[in-house]
């Protein structure tokens, strides 16, 4: 072990809003669980209940001795409705915000976490001549509840949501087969999806820009966005292909944060690149619940890259996990990830913290099964049960050194 972390360092655990909150009914993912043949098998439901049980997480935090908690607010509750906002809704994260600081957890404040009101979707979303202003009016409105509140994200994985775009586009243009390669499985993987939908990118990176200028004035908050780092790898003669498929799909989001206070990354695995595109994982790879490689390493890559790129904005690991059923897998991924930052912190690349995903086994956008939690849930009674990997993991944080 080694003592390398800068003071303040932030050990953690992270949600977010739809994913634990449960029956987000305003939302657009919401609309999306319930429409006629969607493509998302369950729903969210009651979730975790953790609009009401809010507080049960936070002890459970502070008792495994971690000191931060990175939550979302979500938008569909604050403004129901255009131009109508919600005092009580505004209180109740509030209190979420009082509750961490009470407890002595730093609270990390996501503002948007892939669902949007219903009403702003139907309306064009982010690329309507209004999308980027109705977000900074809703960005006005949260922040008077962000006093004391030292990290804000803006817009969670902006890449994610604009190659999922990219993904309704290439569906309606089925003879573009870009994104497709001979990935098979990997499609699961963000980074062998279609390049991102670059109007809805355009807007993403001015609607965080708009944002980050609305909460310039925020004394004591830090102010960034998380992007959901791919480990592009090259294999031999794909060299340039790769940086083409970084460019759009995570690089360009990387470059939009370059005068941010910090940069969130969030890593799960790699994603290999070949001169005709993505490939699956080797034959004998592990694969996790999601279909991706059990790739520790991921980590370390992308707190590398992300550095490099940003020439150096400070970095908060907001995400890394691993879907598994087996929780000592759970150990033995999040060991080896934290080894790999270790390795990073001590050449010299500036961490800040890191927020492990997720604090419970939740909602995953359309299915229950990946179970990245720290803590397991109870789908009837909603029962929280620290696992061994949540009481490991505290274990390592009371320490307060990364294992080498």
């Amino acid at each position: 072990m080694a003592n390398t972390l800068p003071d303040g360092f932030l050990w953690g655990a992270a949600t977010a809003g739809h994913q634990v909150e449960g029956n987000n009914t305003g939302s657009d993912v919401w609309a999306l669980e319930h429409a006629p043949g969607s493509p998302l098998p369950q729903r969210s439901g009651d979730a975790c209940d953790s609009y009401h049980r809010w507080r049960e997480d936070l002890d459970i935090v502070r008792d495994l001795g971690l000191n931060s908690y990175r939550f979302g607010v979500e938008w569909a509750r604050i403004e129901p409705a255009p131009g109508q906002f919600s005092r009580a809704e505004l209180a109740h994260y509030r209190r979420m915000v009082e509750g961490c600081l009470e407890r002595g957890i730093t609270p990390v404040v996501t503002l948007h976490h892939f669902a949007s009101p219903a009403w702003f979707r139907s309306g064009g979303g982010w690329t309507s001549a209004e999308g980027i202003a109705l977000f900074r009016r809703y960005v006005r409105q949260v922040k008077a509840v962000l006093d004391g509140v030292p990290w804000v994200c803006t817009i969670n994985e902006p890449n994610m949501l604009a190659m999922i775009s990219g993904v309704r586009s290439a569906a309606e243009e089925p003879g573009d087969a870009e994104g497709s390669g001979d990935g098979g499985s990997q499609g699961l993987v963000a980074g062998a999806m279609p390049p991102p939908d670059q109007g809805v990118a355009d807007a993403l990176m001015a609607a965080h820009h708009a944002a980050r200028e609305e909460l310039s004035d925020l004394q004591g908050t830090a102010v960034g966005w998380t992007v959901a780092n791919q480990g592009f790898q090259a294999l031999d003669g794909a060299e340039e292909r790769a940086a083409e498929w970084a460019l759009t799909r995570e690089d360009q989001f990387l470059d939009a944060a370059v005068e941010d206070d910090f940069i969130g990354v969030q890593a799960y695995t790699r994603v290999r690149i070949s001169p005709d595109g993505p490939v699956d994982p080797p034959a004998d790879a592990r694969r996790t619940i999601t279909g991706w490689e059990f790739y520790p390493q991921a980590l370390e890559g992308a707190v590398r890259h992300t550095a490099e790129r940003t020439g150096g904005v400070p970095v908060l690991v907001t995400e890394n996990g691993i879907a598994t059923a087996s929780d000592e897998e759970r150990i033995e991924y999040t060991r080896g990830a934290l080894a790999g930052l270790n390795r990073a912190v001590r050449d010299g690349v500036d961490v800040r913290g890191y927020l492990h995903w997720s604090l419970l086994d939740n909602y995953e956008w359309g299915r229950w099964e990946p179970t990245f939690g720290l803590v397991s849930v109870d789908r009837e009674t909603f029962v929280r049960s620290v696992k061994p990997s949540g009481r490991w993991y505290g274990d390592v944080a009371r320490e307060g050194r990364l294992p080498s």
